[in-house]
């Protein structure tokens, strides 16, 4: 067993005379390494950029709720009052009459 251990550590597997077998092997398992180390740093990338994208939801979310409460406060008859006041425009101290007209074409 220590004999097998130093071959391997000295690399005489890959000089032997079945060593085209051994040789392709390696290359499959380093072609492996190699896709499973992509993969990992592609779901890592993936999971960063989720992370990211939720905190900007959450951002513009909160950004919405904001916008949202102040644009009520406008609509706000009291804010519109005082805006137009400012204009020079005043509400009408007599209140609007309503006009009733009466049709003289009757149909038959």
């Amino acid at each position: 067993m220590k004999n097998g251990l130093l071959n391997i550590l000295k690399g005489k597997f890959l000089v032997s005379d079945d060593a085209p077998k051994h040789w392709l092997f390696i290359l499959f398992i380093s072609f492996l390494a190699t896709v499973m180390i992509g993969s990992s740093h592609s779901a890592d990338k993936k999971v960063h950029q989720i992370a990211a994208l939720n905190e900007e939801v959450k951002e513009l979310r909160s950004e919405f709720v904001d916008v949202r409460s102040d644009v009520q406060k406008l609509k706000l008859e009291s804010t519109v009052m005082q805006i137009v006041e400012e204009k020079g425009l005043f509400p009408p101290a007599v209140p609007p009459k309503q006009i009733k007209v009466k049709s003289e074409n009757k149909e038959e």
